[in-house]
């Protein structure tokens, strides 16, 4: 299958093309840059032999750009879409609101317009959708299943929620057009790891996430590591949450997009259902890197929840999928391998990969 990846050179998306490719589809993948990594596909592309670098092209262009949008769709053949591009720093989209919409969502109305008028009218048949459990906001029920109400308390998880219910519409304007279209909407949680063999890491920056952030404390790149809020009703008194490995993810993805079939509208949460606390990923990075570094207790962040993870039943029941690497030490221990390889993660000059 003919694919275009956007956000394709961001943590997530870089590996889904790498997943793609490896599954044998041909990947456009497209990017703007703005915060991906031109060396995550740089570094892919030349891990890539034969027929697989053949069939990976890479474009810098702006989803939100309809008519780029367009040409790039019918020019490379494509015949579905997986949507990562987004800003996800939930403390920036409360004090950049209008960013976080602007891009997050209505970028995607422009996507999905390029997306109907493609192919002479045929139209792209398939759309996979990078959604979050911030959808949710703070549950009634753990673990969470889809059928929780979906209330954020941020901008950033209404920015996903808002793209589900436009996503819901355009499929049902598809359907009375008599055109076929199929999307999902993928609600995953703490995504985790690296690509285990090597060639694809996490690089953010600010870096938000747990274990990078104790992997950066572990090799000395900062002074210390920081516990939010250690009186919470868990018991050890820290934050749960759910990891999904980056791989899991990417290959839940592809999963769905086989299973796809047109008017389709489906909704996954994907975790391991399971949760771990803030205290358990600081003792399993303490194990795996074998660093004893220096943790900090402080107060809780506002509107950080005691406990979040994933019924992952729905997936399990439908598709059969289930998330395979769920060692907490396996999921750190992928990273650390990448960490310790790329102390300043994707270093090189944000310059647009070669497009052949």
């Amino acid at each position: 299958m003919r694919i275009m990846v956007t956000g394709a050179a961001g943590y997530i998306g870089s590996h889904a093309v790498q997943g793609l490719l490896a599954r044998g589809h041909t990947v456009l993948a497209v990017d703007n840059l703005s915060r991906g990594h031109a060396a995550a596909i740089e570094t892919l592309r030349a891990s890539l032999s034969g027929d697989a670098r053949q069939r990976l092209a890479f474009q810098r262009a702006d989803t939100g750009d309809r008519e780029a949008m367009l040409s790039l769709l019918n020019e490379h053949g494509v015949e579905a879409v997986m949507h990562f591009a987004a800003y996800a720093y939930v403390g920036e989209s409360v004090t950049d609101p209008l960013a976080y919409h602007r891009n997050n969502t209505a970028a995607v109305i422009e996507l999905l317009d390029a997306c109907a008028r493609a192919h002479d009218g045929a139209g792209v048949g398939c759309f996979v959708f990078s959604s979050t459990c911030a959808t949710y906001g703070q549950p009634d029920a753990v673990p969470i299943k889809e059928t929780e109400k979906q209330s954020p308390i941020n901008p950033y998880g209404w920015s996903k929620l808002h793209v589900e219910r436009i996503l819901a519409d355009h499929a049902e304007a598809q359907k009375r057009a008599g055109k076929d279209f199929a999307f999902a909407a993928l609600r995953y949680f703490n995504v985790a790891g690296c690509d285990r063999s090597g060639v694809l890491g996490e690089h953010h920056d600010p870096e938000p996430h747990i274990i990078p952030v104790l992997l950066q404390t572990a090799l000395g790149q900062r002074d210390s590591a920081s516990i939010f809020g250690t009186d919470y009703p868990t018991p050890d008194g820290t934050c749960i949450r759910d990891y999904i490995h980056v791989e899991d993810l990417v290959d839940a993805h592809a999963v769905v997009l086989d299973a796809l079939r047109p008017g389709d509208a489906r909704h996954y949460n994907l975790g391991i259902g399971k949760g771990y606390s803030v205290r358990e990923i600081i003792e399993a990075t303490k194990r795996v890197t074998g660093v004893d570094f220096k943790v900090v207790e402080g107060e809780r962040r506002p509107g950080d929840p005691p406990q979040l993870f994933a019924d992952p039943a729905k997936i399990r029941t439908e598709l059969g999928w289930s998330a395979r690497i769920t060692d907490l030490d396996e999921i750190i221990r992928s990273a650390w391998t990448w960490f310790r390889a790329h102390p300043h993660g994707y270093a090189t000059p944000q310059r647009s990969p070669a497009h052949a």
